[in-house]
């Protein structure tokens, strides 16, 4: 049974910052490109940032050199370093795992249940 459970979601300020840690079980973590994605209220899911199983990092725009996305193989758990968080950042933010076989071409993709992000004064 596949899970990934996030964590570290809150409420800061504008201008704070928040570590969203999201732990896998149940894959082989360490072959499983790793995303944070997020969606606000009444708005579609869109992503935030991904990190590859050689450690290449991928960041939408919005994101950049605001956030950082690491991952511990050993720990099978992603992190999303979130700074000088403003208020467009509030959202539920999700971990996704994703694999395409090379073989098949077949897709494992997984989703967490997600974790509160808001940021407001």
């Amino acid at each position: 049974q596949v899970q990934l459970v996030e964590s570290g979601g809150g409420l800061v300020q504008p201008g704070g910052s928040l570590k969203l840690s999201c732990a896998a079980s149940g894959i082989i973590f360490s072959i499983y490109v790793i995303g944070w994605y997020r969606q606000a209220p009444g708005k579609q899911r869109e992503l935030v940032a991904t990190i590859t199983s050689g450690n290449i990092t991928n960041y939408a725009d919005s994101a950049k050199g605001r956030f950082t996305i690491s991952r511990d193989n050993a720990k099978n758990t992603v992190y999303l370093q979130m700074n000088s968080l403003k208020p467009e950042d509030t959202a539920v933010y999700y971990c996704n795992a994703e694999l395409t076989s090379r073989r098949t071409g077949n897709v494992f993709k997984y989703w967490g249940q997600g974790t509160q992000v808001t940021v407001s004064s």
